[in-house]
């Protein structure tokens, strides 16, 4: 699709007649809401979008082609949602391994078509149960996994050659991994048989998130050890998910959403190659994870501009070749800094909302948050509605139908180019820096996350956007939900379990396999997927192979940005 300078001239002239004659006449009765209209990422918004707000120059081919097909933007699969939908996941883990595996068989049974792991804090931070750091966490905010023996129950009767696992880990995303592939070796399901995704993404850590442990040299090693290892061993497991949902909810704008979660792929892409490995060897199973935020229409063309920039840079900038290596795949998770603790019943409907844009921008992957996660875990009621509301959208409303039913609206074509091209300039201006590892050390990045945090926090607080039953259409009704508590004992529970564990297991061949993994640290590059996998076999705690890492590498500690 082109349009010629006659036929732009035309629709031009016809419509510079239509705001001088028809607009300003309805406008005289009937003002606009606003003055000026804005994206969330600061852009103004036209009346109406027509071919000539894609230009002369806009070429179907260059900029769409089609689903399948390089640059990508109309999706990564050819039939996209006619072939198959996308994997339905509900984030879940809490308490203990047993509780959350009773959560994980109960959504199985409900239709959920894979899982998705939360780990609590003392385990993404590398700490035992019965560490001191690790009092009043243990259990809270996900589940608590010390040792193979717990990932073993966590996974007790889920066949792990037929359902695909998602891991939320960073830090200890090795260790993870290692206990996942011995209990699916305990079930007899070999590593190439394993499919899913472990989170693996350290750099967003540093930007967003904060569950970091060692510097960034030492944790970036870690990560490509682990692109590297599944490479070759593990081919239908998804390495690491570049995360921009954690920019996100740190406050960036969709923009910035794109920009600075393609900058840490191209950050590990480098790493990986340096490493000596071809690109086409690794890079077609790098996957992302997206924020689905509450701008319906920005979130699509977010989506759609993400996919066309991540394949222009991998066969621009990295001479990929292999199409699968220019595709970029995504998880979507509805955006958690939406959900409101005043009236939560609204946050169905955001929910819902969200959902959509995520599906009709082609995510492969979608978790639904439940509605009463701005005041607790999700009880299994609200878990419920929120898959029930992904299989509305596959089963009944008919989006699935075709592939990117929204391509060719002038409005989302023109936003599509607009998040592509201001997405691209950051990511120029970042890799003059010398790339966005130099860039988050700077505090460049962080501070472009706050500064856009505060103007959003300030447009609510001043009433330029509105939240529904927060500034606006508020109720003086109490909350009424309820309320998941996580059993205080669980902590007792896990450090007993320890007990037992270290005096049934065989230590001198627990220390023998850590003294191996610490010799192999102290080496350069030496892959150390290998070595935490022999730990753990012999039942060593997270914690004390994280110890061994930590006794070589020390901790990070964050500068303060201004």
């Amino acid at each position: 699709m082109t349009f010629d300078k006659e036929k732009l001239a035309k629709i031009r002239k016809e419509e510079k007649r239509w705001e001088e004659t028809t607009v300003r006449k309805f406008i005289e009765k009937r003002p606009e809401r606003k003055e000026k209209f804005m994206t969330d990422d600061g852009f103004e918004i036209k009346r109406l979008y027509t071919p000539t707000d894609l230009g002369e120059g806009w070429d179907y081919l260059e900029k769409l082609g089609f689903p399948g097909e390089y640059p990508f933007t109309r999706g990564v699969y050819a039939t996209m949602y006619r072939g198959r939908f996308w994997t339905m996941r509900q984030y879940a883990g809490y308490a203990t391994a047993e509780e959350s595996n009773k959560r994980y068989k109960y959504l199985l049974s409900q239709g959920q078509t894979g899982l998705s792991v939360a780990f609590d804090l003392p385990t993404q931070l590398g700490y035992d149960s019965d560490h001191p750091m690790a009092e009043g966490e243990v259990g809270k905010v996900g589940v608590a996994i010390d040792s193979l023996w717990d990932m073993e129950i966590l996974f007790d009767g889920i066949p792990l050659d037929k359902v695909s696992t998602s891991m939320t880990i960073n830090s200890t995303a090795a260790n993870l991994l290692a206990m996942y592939i011995l209990v699916a070796e305990k079930q007899g399901v070999t590593q190439d048989k394993l499919r899913g995704t472990v989170q693996n993404d350290i750099l967003k850590e540093y930007i967003a998130r904060g569950t970091y442990i060692f510097p960034p040299g030492p944790s970036m090693r870690l990560t490509t050890d682990i692109i590297m290892y599944c490479a070759e061993n593990i081919p239908k497991w998804n390495s690491i998910s570049i995360s921009g949902y954690h920019i996100r909810e740190a406050g960036a704008n969709a923009v910035q959403e794109v920009a600075f979660t393609l900058g840490d792929g191209i950050e590990y892409v480098k790493a990986v190659i340096d490493r000596g490995m071809d690109v086409d060897k690794f890079a077609p199973r790098l996957s992302f994870f997206f924020n689905a935020h509450n701008n319906f229409l920005e979130e699509i063309a977010k989506f759609r501009a993400a996919r066309r920039l991540w394949a222009y840079i991998m066969k621009e900038w990295f001479n990929a070749k292999n199409p699968r290596s220019m595709m970029l795949r995504f998880h979507t998770q509805t955006a958690g800094s939406t959900l409101t603790a005043q009236q939560p019943e609204n946050n169905i409907i955001r929910v819902a909302i969200q959902a959509l844009a995520a599906v009709l921008g082609g995510t492969q992957s979608l978790h639904t948050n439940s509605y009463d996660e701005a005041l607790s875990l999700p009880t299994e009621k609200s878990v419920r509605i929120a898959l029930r509301t992904q299989q509305i959208i596959a089963y009944e409303s008919g989006v699935a139908d075709t592939v990117d039913p929204l391509g060719g609206s002038y409005y989302i074509e023109w936003l599509t180019d607009h998040i592509y091209e201001e997405a691209l300039k950051y990511i120029e201006k970042i890799q003059k820096m010398g790339g966005m590892m130099r860039a988050i050390e700077r505090g460049y990045i962080q501070k472009e996350i706050a500064d856009a945090a505060y103007k959003y926090q300030k447009e609510i607080e001043e009433g330029k956007r509105i939240i529904v039953g927060v500034n606006k259409f508020h109720t003086d009704e109490p909350i009424e939900a309820e309320i998941l508590k996580v059993d205080p004992s669980i902590r007792e529970k896990q450090i007993a379990r320890l007990k037992r564990l270290r005096s049934e297991r065989n230590n001198r061949k627990v220390e023998e396999a850590l003294d191996r993994l610490r010799r192999a640290a102290e080496t350069e590059d030496e892959n150390l997927m290998p070595y935490i996998i022999e730990a753990h076999r012999h039942l060593a705690t997270l914690g004390e192979v994280i110890d061994v890492l930590r006794e070589i590498w020390g901790e990070y500690r964050a500068p303060l940005v201004f």
